[in-house]
């Protein structure tokens, strides 16, 4: 194995190489192939989805359709169509000695990304890297090994295509190659997790390598007592129920007591799309009479879990700083959102929340990187050095210094 991360780091110095016409044109090719040989990918898929049980809420994330993989070439088109993030000027100065120095943007050379059940983060990984001129590791769980497999291997077909070494994308595949690329410091520069917080938990404490954390989402909803509950249905509902098994859909509605009485007209159509609300006391004698059987009442666990399901917690708060309070204890530092027409308590919402991304009569549904106008992203990072929130082509780049002289010597 470390003869295959020595040839990923070969293959991450022969990219730096190349020209970013060269990269678009690859990912443009995989794009039509992802579609015209859809069938191939979708029998792999079908291996892995006959496999997982039906109710798993993982078995959304591993499925792979027509249509999935027409919005992954889509993304794919997208990505080769934005501005290339290397070789750019961030900083430039000459000293008053002469000395002409400038910092420019340049790969990371080698990044591997860790993920579970989602097979398409092999094409979002993959097209991200390349475009940022890195090699890239990938480790899929096994529970996508045979969707993967087929991927990586439509990946290197295309690679051959252009004379790019095939191995710019290794697959992992056994839980031994995730320690060996955790421990593969000199080899690998990055590794990013993508999953469940035991994934991520499991990565922090064995890596060697550095690692930027992409935490799991524990989401919040804040209905203000100024909120416009007009705006508050479609928000609610939108961030629960788009995809509940993404890190972005929320997971616990905080309501202000004023607003009491529009809690079952929020609920009612959660119900209709059989979500499960764990409801704190005061919630539940408001709804209790809804849709008794899915309905529970709160529990320990119910605050501060990440349910990736159709469930999702009810809390009646006081006041904008018990909600506060609330999400500082039980938040991920992920997305969290307010609902209210009074600037006042937007701004302090905004301003006071430690979040990667934080909105104001918007859902939670819209942290993603394709969404913000980045493209294909490699993951939502929670934590704060490096980068922070979607991370796209700009946040898998570093820089360098280059410093031009006449002869000069330091005294």
């Amino acid at each position: 194995m470390i003869n295959d991360f020595s040839a990923v780091r070969s293959a991450s110095r022969k990219l730096a190489c190349c020209s970013d016409d060269e990269f678009n044109a690859v990912l443009l090719d995989l794009a039509d192939m992802t579609e015209s040989q859809a069938s191939e990918l979708l029998a792999a898929n079908a291996l892995d989805l006959a496999r997982m049980d039906k109710a798993d809420p993982r078995f959304d994330r591993l499925q792979l359709t027509e249509a999935r993989l027409r919005d992954i070439a889509a993304d794919l088109r997208k990505v080769a169509s934005l501005p290339s993030p290397l070789g750019r000027t961030l900083k430039h100065n000459i000293l008053p000695n002469g000395l002409e120095l400038t910092r420019v943007s340049v790969p990371f050379g080698v990044i591997g990304i860790i993920f579970e059940a989602r097979p398409n983060v092999c094409f979002d990984c993959f097209a991200l890297c390349l475009k940022a001129g890195s090699a890239c590791v990938l480790k899929g769980g096994s529970d996508a090994k045979d969707s993967c497999t087929a991927i990586v291997a439509l990946i290197h077909k295309v690679l051959q295509l252009h004379g790019l070494p095939t191995d710019s994308a290794l697959l992992l595949t056994s839980h031994e190659d995730t320690d060996r690329l955790l421990s593969a410091r000199g080899l690998v520069d990055l590794i990013i997790p993508r999953g469940s917080s035991r994934l991520i938990n499991y990565v922090r404490k064995n890596a060697r390598v550095p690692v930027i954390e992409t935490g799991a989402g524990v989401v919040h909803c804040y209905i203000d007592r100024a909120a416009d509950l007009q705006k508050a249905i479609p928000i609610v509902v939108n961030a629960k129920t788009r995809r509940v098994s993404v890190c972005n859909a929320l997971d616990c509605l905080i309501i202000h007591r004023d607003r009491l009485a529009g809690l079952p007209a929020i609920c009612q159509p959660l119900f209709d799309k059989n979500v499960f609300i764990e409801a704190d006391e005061d919630a539940y004698k408001v709804i209790q009479g809804i849709a008794p059987s899915l309905l529970g009442r709160a529990g320990g666990e119910s605050f501060g879990t990440e349910f990736l399901a159709l469930r999702m917690a009810v809390k009646v708060v006081n006041s904008l700083d018990e909600a506060l309070e609330h999400i500082a204890r039980y938040g991920s530092g992920h997305s969290e959102s307010i609902v209210t027409e009074d600037e006042e308590a937007a701004c302090r919402f905004l301003n006071e929340v430690d979040a990667a991304c934080v909105y104001h009569n918007a859902p939670t549904s819209f942290t993603d990187g394709a969404q913000f106008g980045l493209g294909a992203e490699i993951g939502i990072s929670t934590q704060k050095l490096h980068a922070r929130g979607p991370m796209a082509l700009e946040e898998i780049t570093t820089y360098k210094w280059l410093i031009k002289g006449e002869g000069q010597t330091r005294p």
